[in-house]
């Protein structure tokens, strides 16, 4: 796994800097420690920082291709580069190395952005044409691997993080309020947008080709939800459970140390029974618990030791105190944007766990957008019946009621879940589930900000984000449409961003097997009968997995891999909530209303809401806003120093 970085310049004019481009590798040095490489070639530069996984001898980048008319930087891996670059052989092609990024290029050289439809795997590259002075940029289908970019006009400067793209002198640090905005909303900022006017996020399945008549974004790949498979329940799970398997077996190519992560849920639990089955050796499994006042809340650890019993495997665990500061202050500064799934917390402690042992860990991540596992799909669900009449003017006339219903003291969300799903009672599909899935709704958001800052934002814009590929999804299920959103949305921008910034930051390579663009193309066309079955959610994967994985494992209530947020701000975190989100605070920011923020600490300190994710982002964002510009007066100060180009560098 690896970080790119470069810059293209339209005018040819114009000779880019190395010095500008190490400046850029450097500063993401964490996804690769093992090895760096620039390349320079008038208006184009371009490096990359390397964490050697597969060829660790031979697997240097750039890497050109024959005769060096072509270039390469390479984030990511390709689990089928093997037979295509035998394939690749025998039309002709040479190979200095036995790496997956030679059999990009290689591919690139015949068939130019086609290349991109025969890859199975994660991936962003960049590739340098000599011959038409061009730059190609992409990224996977699902957005497993992140790249980032900038445009004024005349200069594109890319990266795999905001960091690197900031780093260089021409990108402006403005802020996007809008995309703020959406930080917000939905606990993280959604493809295109990014925390800053200037910086985008190339989306999932897209690629860019810049060359002097500027740059054009174009879609690659698109989920096809339909039409459905016709076949039995049985037949479909016998499929899905090949298709797993063969996932499952390509993400176990490694040249290093590799482990699971096992959390005691299905997924996970499915994941390590066909790594044990396809491993010759005991594999390395690692999963985390809950200390302090939580109780048993969120705690799968006993899940998780049975599953490891089964199949043998060298099991350790780590338990979590709320003592979080560490895990905020690395979302900080790996995401370099404001981000509030609190689940980060967890993953900085798995992922420190997990280096110490092993290079690459599989995940059981995308189970539940594939099969429907988490609780907002089946209040969706029943929402469809419970918005016909008579119930919509039950539940209308029932909303004082239950909003008036305190909050349950183990931090459990079933009273939330009510307000919530009363709440969106009267709203159309599309806008109840944005609802969802949106942490404060547009009237609260308008009310959270001072005056000077809401002025500057689009509300309108940020929740047509959340609805917008709900409404373009070609089923007309409104559970596919449910799956779509969050598969195009939610999955690449905050659940694999996450995985993604996290693991690199302890430069750990994380791989997801449930994620394979083939199996979730198969498991797209399953029928949501099948998915969400009287009410059990993931009905037809459980069944995949009864023969494989204990049944306590399948029978007990999902906990998912989150933290006890909503106890700790009562208990351990109170004081750091109450000083980080203090009038003073707040006051000296410039951006908040001191006012809301103390209405949202006080209802959550008194039950009357669950607002464990509201204050979280509040704390996310005055945790980045505090750091991001103390880092800017820093660098306004710092004196412009070049630095010299290092020996692997080549030039032209």
């Amino acid at each position: 796994m690896c970080g790119i970085a470069g810059v293209y310049v339209r005018d040819r004019s114009e000779r880019v800097d190395v010095s500008q481009v190490r400046a850029m590798t450097d500063v993401i040095v964490r996804r690769g420690p093992d090895d760096e490489g620039h390349y320079v070639d008038g208006e184009l530069g371009m490096g990359m920082r390397r964490l050697s996984i597969i060829d660790v001898a031979g697997g240097h980048q750039p890497i050109p291709n024959e005769d060096e008319t072509l270039w390469i930087v390479y984030n990511g891996e390709i689990f089928n580069h093997e037979p295509l670059q035998q394939a690749l052989k025998q039309r002709g092609h040479r190979f200095r190395t036995r790496s997956d990024t030679e059999t990009v290029l290689h591919l690139y050289e015949e068939e130019g952005p086609d290349c991109l439809r025969h890859f199975r795997g994660m991936f962003a590259l960049a590739i340098w044409d000599t011959r038409n002075r061009s730059l190609f940029i992409a990224r996977d289908r699902l957005g497993i691997k992140p790249l980032h970019y900038a445009y004024d006009g005349t200069r594109l400067v890319f990266g795999s993080e905001i960091k690197a793209v900031l780093e260089h002198p021409s990108v402006s640090r403005s802020l996007n309020w809008t995309g703020l905005d959406a930080f917000f909303t939905y606990g993280y900022i959604p493809a295109p947008w990014t925390a800053y006017r200037d910086v985008r996020k190339l989306a999932a399945g897209h690629y860019l080709i810049a060359d002097e008549r500027g740059i054009r974004e174009e879609q690659y790949w698109d989920l096809p939800m339909g039409p459905k498979h016709r076949g039995s329940a049985a037949d479909l799970t016998a499929e899905f459970i090949d298709r797993f398997r063969e996932s499952v077996t390509m993400r176990m190519l490694s040249e290093v140390p590799l482990g699971a992560y096992l959390s005691g849920g299905v997924d996970s639990s499915l994941l390590v029974a066909f790594m044990a089955k396809a491993s010759t050796q005991p594999i390395n499994t690692f999963t985390i618990g809950y200390g302090g006042e939580t109780g048993n809340f969120l705690d799968e650890r006993s899940f998780a030791r049975e599953v490891s019993t089964q199949y043998g495997t060298n099991h350790r665990e780590f338990e979590v105190m709320p003592q979080v500061e560490e895990a905020i202050d690395v979302a900080v500064d790996s995401f370099d944007e404001p981000f509030a799934d609190d689940s980060l917390i967890p993953t900085h402690h798995i992922c420190a766990l997990a280096r110490r042992h092993v290079t690459v860990a599989l995940t059981g991540l995308g189970g539940d957008e594939a099969f429907a596992g988490y609780e907002r799909y089946l209040g969706f669900q029943l929402s469809q019946h419970a918005s016909q009449q008579p119930w919509r003017l039950l539940l209308r006339a029932a909303a004082p009621l239950v909003n008036a219903l305190s909050e349950e003291s183990g931090g459990h969300y079933r009273v939330n879940h009510l307000k919530r799903f009363v709440g969106a009672i009267d709203l159309p599909p599309a806008a109840r589930w944005q609802r969802y899935h949106a942490y404060f709704p547009a009237d609260v958001r308008r009310t959270l900000y001072q005056p000077s800052i809401a002025a500057q934002i689009d509300f309108e814009s940020v929740d047509r984000a959340g609805r917008r590929y709900y409404e373009q999804c070609e089923s007309s299920d409104p559970l596919d449409r449910a799956l779509y959103q969050d598969i195009k949305m939610y999955l690449p921008d905050d659940i694999l961003a996450l995985t993604d910034r996290v693991g690199m930051w302890h430069s750990l390579e994380l791989r997801v097997p449930f994620i394979d663009h083939t199996l979730l193309e198969f498991c797209a066309r399953i029928p949501t009968s099948l998915k969400l079955r009287r009410g059990e959610k993931k009905y037809l994967l459980k069944e995949a997995a009864r023969p494989f994985i204990p049944e306590s494992v399948l029978t007990h209530r999902k906990q998912g891999f989150a933290s006890p947020m909503a106890i700790w701000l009562r208990g351990g975190l109170k004081s750091l909530i109450d000083s980080s989100l203090s009038s003073d605070a707040l006051n000296q920011g410039g951006v908040l209303n001191a006012h809301k923020a103390a209405e949202l600490v006080s209802a959550h300190h008194e039950r009357r809401s669950l607002n464990d994710k509201h204050l979280f982002a509040l704390l996310m964002f005055q945790r980045w806003w505090t750091r991001s510009r103390a880092g800017s007066e820093r660098r306004a100060q710092e004196p412009a120093v070049a630095s010299a180009a290092p020996a692997s560098r080549r030039t032209r």
